[in-house]
């Protein structure tokens, strides 16, 4: 199966969306990248573009290497234009209701041998499997963002998935030069597991008083050497992806150490999701980033 793999369909065409294309395209397999409108999809071109245009410029990759990628990749705003893919991996909103959508529109074109693989980064793989028609063909395969640049992959098998699936998955995320971490089907996985609790704690910090946006993220970048502050690293993730994870986690465990800090809820109703809206825990409006706290 995993020698199968020759095509794959991306859904979804944001950072996450754009990042897989891009990389799998550079491994050599042709891509079809999918979206509800031809703007969000010409979006996600110039940014890969221009994601390419820069590694060349850092000597990573040869102008030809870029040119090839880019002409491995087309869209489609269709299902029916993933039909003949070998892999198809969903990276749509972290909401389960709509990941569930994608998944019965897909499968009702999708050849029988395909796999279908979900990038999502806290949502039981066992339970979106079983929402289609192949739960043994389906996967967890998650990415960290940006894609480009990030080295690993957590890989998470459902209760159905089977070894030919789990192998072939495998194989696909070793070809485009990743690291595999292998997860449990447990609520938000390893990595957010980790993470996504200390951005929490660090806007709980900023909530209770304790120090102010530019303390809480210099604490932990000189203090834990860590390259992003929390709230730096939160508005970069998006803090409605943030809010989501969190409440999968809160929900999932039933543990109220995982209760989401009333102050992200506050900005996420507020819109300010973070740098993809211009503002979050910083305002990004103007020539530097300005907290908001």
């Amino acid at each position: 199966m995993a020698a199968m793999i020759k095509k794959i369909g991306v859904i979804g065409s944001g950072q996450m969306g754009n990042g897989i294309a891009h990389v799998a395209a550079l491994a050599g397999l042709d891509v079809v990248l999918n979206d509800v409108s031809s703007d969000r999809v010409k979006s996600a071109m110039a940014t890969i573009n221009g994601n390419l245009s820069r590694q060349v410029a850092k000597k990573i990759i040869t102008e030809d290497a870029r040119k090839q990628a880019l002409g491995r990749i087309v869209s489609t705003e269709t299902m029916e234009g993933l039909s003949d893919c070998d892999l198809v991996i969903e990276s749509a909103v972290e909401k389960e209701e709509i990941k569930r959508k994608i998944f019965h529109d897909l499968c009702a074109v999708l050849k029988p041998e395909a796999i279908v693989a979900s990038n999502t980064s806290s949502i039981s793989i066992t339970r979106l499997a079983a929402s289609t028609d192949r739960p043994e063909r389906f996967i967890g395969i998650h990415f960290m963002n940006p894609v480009p640049l990030m080295e690993l992959v957590e890989l998470i098998r459902g209760i159905a998935t089977d070894d030919a699936t789990f192998d072939a998955a495998k194989e696909f995320v070793t070809r485009l030069g990743k690291q595999v971490a292998v997860s449990e089907d447990f609520p938000a996985f390893i990595v957010n597991r980790i993470l996504l609790p200390m951005i929490n704690e660090a806007i709980y910090t900023l909530y209770e008083g304790v120090g102010n946006v530019e303390a809480i993220d210099a604490a932990m970048k000189l203090g834990a050497h860590h390259p992003m502050g929390p709230l730096e690293l939160a508005d970069f993730i998006g803090l409605d992806t943030c809010l989501s994870i969190m409440q999968v986690l809160h929900e999932g465990l039933a543990d109220s150490k995982y209760r989401p800090c009333p102050l992200l809820v506050k900005y996420v109703e507020a819109g300010w999701l973070g740098r993809k809206t211009q503002r979050g825990f910083y305002d990004y409006r103007g020539d530097k980033p300005v907290p908001t706290r």
